[in-house]
């Protein structure tokens, strides 16, 4: 059994989550912005079906991706030079956070079914606009062409969605952000759950503990200006890895 959290209710322990299925916490009615604001310090995260109510977790261990530790190929290095270079695609920060996460939450392929809600939605916009939010967008001759989004809390950025519309767009603009990350000495993105498509970008997992201490040291830490990423293209910050 898991509590049910009311309005306001504080969250269990994360060592209380169960082991099967792994990581999962509490259930509650409804997902708001200061129930996510609530959750991420202590590396809550929701994750549910339409037909569900909204479940939380904290799984052990836990998938992040080291900043160092992004699988390049020598195909995907090429892209990253020539996008690099290419004026006709623009790799930008928060241009249409409200785009992104429409498109991450519609049906992909045969399953129509999406926990990015509007509800879900509505709760990370809300985040957006307090500056707790981001997206990171490629765009392909002036059109929305992947991109991903995520929560950001002092020097800790939690990856929580990307599409693509064109091959390797997300992948184009997951390179962006590590390169931000890299420039700001972040160390660890939060993958939340192991995939196959994120392993083969270098993620791994880490134990509940060693994701825990390094939270309490991110969150606290002075936070990233990111209004210093919005006004300009991030192509330049490809070079490197495409080296």
């Amino acid at each position: 059994m898991i509590p049910w959290l009311a309005p306001g209710q504080p969250f269990p322990p994360v060592s209380a989550a169960l082991q099967s299925p792994n990581g999962l916490l509490a259930a509650s009615a409804e997902v708001t912005a200061e129930r996510l604001l609530a959750a991420y310090p202590h590396g809550i995260f929701p994750w549910y079906s339409e037909e569900e109510p909204v479940l939380w977790w904290s799984p052990d261990p836990r998938m992040v991706l080291f900043t160092d530790e992004l699988k390049v190929s020598r195909s995907f290095a090429k892209t990253l030079r020539n996008t690099a270079r290419d004026s006709s695609i623009e790799l930008r920060l928060d241009a249409d956070f409200d785009a992104v996460i429409q498109a991450c939450a519609a049906p992909r392929g045969d399953d129509a079914a999406t926990w990015i809600t509007d509800s879900v939605a509505d709760a990370y916009m809300e985040l957006h606009r307090r500056g707790l939010a981001h997206s990171i967008e490629t765009w392909v001759r002036g059109r929305l062409a992947g991109g991903l989004y995520g929560v950001a809390l002092g020097r800790m950025f939690y990856g929580e969605s990307m599409f693509s519309r064109v091959p390797d767009a997300s992948k184009i603009a997951l390179a962006a952000l590590v390169r931000v990350m890299q420039t700001e000495r972040v160390r660890v993105i939060d993958c939340q759950q192991n995939t196959r498509h994120l392993a083969s970008l270098g993620a791994r997992e880490i134990t509940r503990s060693e994701f825990a201490a390094h939270l309490n040291a991110s969150v606290r830490a002075t936070p990233i200006n990111w209004a210093a990423y919005a006004d300009r293209p991030l192509n330049p910050l490809l070079h490197s890895l495409g080296s």
